[in-house]
């Protein structure tokens, strides 16, 4: 049988405190109803079941910290020699940074410099902040190196293209996200540089990402942000995810409104074209044109809808005129998720058809998401705390000894058949999951600080002591 967190009476103990062990003893039959409480019976659950401890949930997010610390190396090489390249004032063409298991300037690491900053603020631990700061410094300090050469070929395969001339919402979203966090957390006080600066102003790259998201995005008429693959005017719900936060933390930022507008616009344009509202769910694509739109709901791309959601109400001032809307649909969208949880606390590769595969990367998105919202008071903690924790005692399984995740499908584009989802493959180097993994660590570490919990007639509830 798997672990359970909070014990619960065996049948040996209830008849000890019922003061009938000696009439048990007596029985010469194995046990039945008369003789042993078989509610107290413990189940064979497949993953933990009742309340994790802090020290178990931050044990865990050590272990992807020094995962991620010793396989992303914030430096710069030559490819041929494979020496550091520290004179940044003649540039070498065969200078790359030196590669590691991840991308970092990918939308993935992103979201995993976000979650490193989250991590930091909830375990106090300054590793995690040092991480974020150290990388995005790098990044940033290296723009001046590269930039004539991007310059000169924007679609040049350079280490910073991405950064330097974005061509996708994928480029710009999560990277601005967690730059204008890290700006807004102070971090970048004490970032590290290959020329041994201290100070970096992440400011002119934030200014690029955002200029792409608000000026050079395809868009349909209305303004809603859009790509022309795999077919024109297509809406990718991903999108939401590498646009909106990013808008979000501008607009916190700034204090300018036309970001908070803009957000709030795509959430809702978003919503009224692709959340099906018996379900509860999102469609993963939809292209303007067709008169029939296959739906099918991929947990990943639910998870970036949903924690665009949270992500957007964070910040946005409470006497927003969309912010009423934002919040209904967030908790339209929760009520949809929650149907759908399977008995092992993860969540299926498409949301509605339990044949295909237990994913992690979502169940560790909707895991950050349902306790940020219970923390920030948007929705029920009696009705939504349970599951959140065994989603993340689901999720905690998946992390190795050696801080990898397992059980996350691969970057995935979007498709019309079923077998397109189904079979997607899952790789421990998918980098998708990184980042939620922290996230959702963090935020259940701040839920078990502000929430208690016990094991009442056997299942998992919410205190009323607190």
């Amino acid at each position: 049988m798997k672990k359970v967190y909070a014990p619960l009476l065996t049948p040996l103990a209830w008849l000890v405190l019922t003061g009938q062990i000696s009439f048990a003893q007596n029985l010469s039959s194995k046990a039945n109803d008369s003789t042993t409480p078989l509610h107290l019976l413990q189940p064979d659950y497949p993953v933990p079941y009742g309340q994790p401890r802090i020290a178990d949930v931050t044990k865990v997010l050590n272990r992807v910290y020094d995962y991620l610390d010793s396989t992303t190396p914030a430096q710069l090489i030559d490819r041929q020699t494979g020496q550091s390249v520290t004179n940044l004032t003649t540039f070498n063409p065969n200078a790359i940074i030196k590669p590691g298991d991840y991308r970092l300037t990918s939308y993935e690491w992103g979201v995993t410099y976000a979650g490193m900053l989250l991590a930091s603020e909830a375990t106090g631990d300054p590793r995690y902040a040092d991480y974020t700061n150290k990388r995005l410094a790098f990044l940033v300090s290296l723009t001046p190196y590269f930039r004539a050469q991007v310059t000169a070929d924007p679609q040049a395969n350079t280490p910073l293209r991405a950064m330097l001339a974005p061509h996708a919402l994928d480029d710009a979203g999560a990277m601005a996200a967690a730059m204008i966090k890290a700006t807004r957390s102070g971090v970048t006080r004490s970032g590290a540089t290959p020329t041994g600066r201290n100070q970096v102003n992440f400011r002119p790259q934030i200014d690029t990402y955002l200029n792409y998201i608000m000026k050079k995005e395809h868009r349909l008429v209305d303004g809603t942000l859009a790509r022309n693959r795999p077919q024109p005017n297509t809406l990718w719900l991903d999108d939401l995810f590498m646009s909106v936060p990013a808008l979000a933390q501008m607009g916190k930022l700034t204090g300018d409104q036309t970001y908070y507008n803009e957000a709030v616009k795509q959430v809702l344009q978003f919503s009224k074209r692709m959340f099906n509202k018996e379900k509860g769910l999102y469609m993963h694509g939809w292209v303007e044109g067709m008169s029939v739109h296959p739906e099918f709901h991929w947990a990943r791309a639910n998870g970036w809808a949903v924690m665009t959601a949270v992500e957007l109400l964070d910040v946005l001032p409470e006497n927003h005129t969309g912010r009423a809307a934002v919040l209904d649909q967030l908790r339209a969208h929760v009520r949809g998720l929650a149907a759908c949880q399977s008995g092992s606390g993860f969540w299926h590769q498409l949301l509605d058809r339990n044949d295909s595969y237990l994913e992690t990367s979502a169940t560790a998105i909707y895991v950050y998401a349902l306790a940020r919202a219970i923390n920030r008071g948007w929705i029920d903690p009696l009705a939504y705390a349970p599951m959140t924790l065994l989603g993340w005692n689901a999720v905690s399984t998946k992390v190795t000894d050696k801080g990898q995740v397992e059980g996350t499908c691969v970057g995935t584009g979007m498709g019309f058949d079923p077998a397109f989802y189904y079979y997607r493959p899952i790789n421990v180097y998918a980098a998708h999951s990184y980042g939620p993994v922290l996230l959702a660590g963090a935020e259940v570490i701040n839920l078990l600080k502000n929430k208690a919990f016990e094991i009442n007639d056997s299942s998992l509830q919410l205190t009323q002591k607190r």
